[in-house]
């Protein structure tokens, strides 16, 4: 499994950005798929998952502001991110979990600064 983040970049506080995680390979193992984020100096943060039902849980920080979501014609999961704070700041990542294994995307970089 493959998975490509994109999307990431520059946004003022209380703009919106779009994440997008294209998955490739054998995605007919995957339970559930996460975004994942990390700002300097913290640890690694699981933001928002999706399984193969689109039931959805959120991190109680971005509740309310994120949603992901899955494209199956596209073969992407998608973040949103709404409202944004200073504190969003950090490098997301996608991930896609299987019964044996967890597989990482390289990170997308988001900035919220004005």
């Amino acid at each position: 499994v493959q998975l490509q983040a994109s999307g990431g970049g520059l946004v003022q506080p209380g703009g919106s950005l779009r994440l997008s995680c294209a998955v490739s390979g054998n995605t007919l193992s995957i339970i559930y798929w996460d975004w994942y984020r990390q700002a300097p100096g913290k640890e690694r943060e699981m933001v928002a998952r999706i399984d193969t039902h689109d039931s959805a849980i959120y991190a109680e920080a971005v509740k309310g502001r994120f949603a992901i979501s899955r494209d199956n014609a596209e073969g992407t999961v998608n973040l949103e991110m709404n409202s944004l704070k200073p504190d969003d700041a950090a490098v997301y990542y996608c991930t896609a979990r299987s019964r044996n294994n967890r597989y990482w995307g390289q990170g997308t970089q988001v900035t919220v600064s004005s």
